[in-house]
């Protein structure tokens, strides 16, 4: 079934946003965002009358293709002849400059559903840049991959005092269970108020996952969330970028496996599936990565099998084989230096990812779980700003 997003609806009711043939808009984009037949966002906008002056991409480039972390440099589209502002290059938001050639700007990226992954945390940069600029900001909202239900939000919540980052700068659970258009309502309410926002909701998202590509339109939004199963796993596989274990980048099954030289993949996986975790099974699997942590080594760990989507919680059932991992192999476990373009010292990255100072002790004394009462305190905080009816 053909989903339509916010540009969908946007293109066949443009009247939602009124005077529009008479504005410059800005359009915070990459290529993952598509319309409902598979075109472009930007060339359907163009062809259909849009005056659409300048763009702007996040993390991995307009491609949608740049390695994770990589600095980006301004560029000119190929398709369209516009020039591209680079929003994970020097600066993370527009700058004056840009947004006084505009009078408006429009923001369609497809998300992973995860508090560390950057998009997010790219709109609120933009948000503040328009309030202060005030300039009306267009958020066209997307489903969320990895669910909408509110029981399917996990923590923890984070410490802006400790731990605000580009990959977390506001409080929100690792798995917030919302779309980006959603948590823009509630940025706005919170932080920024005199923001010009409008959000053109998505038809009907579908409030569980997804992880048949064919049912979802599925389009990568980066190189490290291939599929819909990827999606599903990542808020909790992300966490291994904070330890010296190699989460499945260098491979064809990025965040799908997990591995390092110390590891002994049969015992492992043995003892991962003693955890009984609701919805994985732990599989015995070998490998080379061709880069990333342990780059031409042989790993042995294991390869995840979803076995129920919706009992599946990636980011509990990951501090569990976190902890399991510091208790197998005290002497080899380590954290991680993680560097990005927006960590370049790549230090405290664990800390960034969990949203918690000293998170690998915590991990170790159990601490950050059970989870007790997340759901419901999440849920009373975005309820007001839900645009959808989703299970309660």
């Amino acid at each position: 079934m053909i989903r339509f997003n916010g540009i969908d609806r946007l293109l066949y009711s443009p009247d939602t946003v009124p005077h529009r043939g008479n504005l410059r808009w800005g359009l915070v984009t990459n290529n993952a965002a598509i319309t409902a037949t598979g075109i472009l966002n930007r060339k359907e906008l163009l062809k259909n009358g849009w005056n659409i002056t300048r763009l702007f991409s996040p993390e991995h480039g307009l491609t949608a293709q740049a390695a994770d972390g990589e600095k980006q440099g301004d560029t000119t589209d190929p398709l369209t002849g516009l020039p591209v502002s680079s929003l994970y290059g020097d600066r993370f938001a527009p700058s004056p400059e840009e947004l006084s050639s505009t009078d408006g700007i429009l923001f369609d990226i497809p998300d992973a559903g995860c508090r560390f992954y950057t998009f997010l945390w790219t709109l609120t940069h933009v948000m503040e840049a328009c309030e202060k600029a005030g300039k009306p900001l267009v958020v066209l909202d997307r489903s969320n991959p990895a669910g909408l239900s509110p029981e399917l939000a996990e923590g923890p919540f984070l410490d802006e005092v400790h731990c605000s980052s580009f990959i977390g700068r506001w409080s929100v659970p690792v798995r917030h269970s919302s779309t980006l258009g959603e948590l823009a309502l509630y940025f706005r309410a919170s932080r920024l108020q005199r923001l010009d926002l409008t959000v053109i909701p998505c038809e009907n998202p579908p409030a569980w996952p997804v992880t048949d590509p064919l049912l979802c339109n599925w389009t990568p939004p980066s190189p490290g969330i291939p599929e819909p199963v990827t999606a599903l796993l990542y808020p909790g596989m992300g966490l291994l970028e904070g330890i010296n274990i190699n989460e499945g980048r260098g491979t064809t099954l990025p965040f799908r496996i997990f591995g390092a030289p110390f590891i002994r993949s049969a015992e492992l996986a043995d003892d991962i599936n003693a955890l009984g975790l609701p919805g994985l099974t732990a599989i015995p699997f070998s490998y080379q990565p061709a880069w990333g942590e342990w780059a031409n080594q042989w790993c042995q760990g294991i390869q995840w099998l979803v076995t129920d989507a919706r009992q599946l919680r990636p980011v509990s059932a990951m501090l569990r084989v976190i902890r399991l991992l510091q208790q197998i192999y005290p002497a080899q476990l380590a954290q991680r230096k993680y560097v990005t373009n927006a960590n370049p010292s790549g230090e405290g990255h664990l800390d960034r990812l969990l949203g918690q100072p000293d998170s690998w002790k915590k991990i170790e004394n159990g601490s950050l779980l059970p989870q007790t009462n997340l759901q419901e305190e999440w849920a009373a905080i975005i309820s007001p700003h839900r645009l959808y009816n989703v299970p309660q």
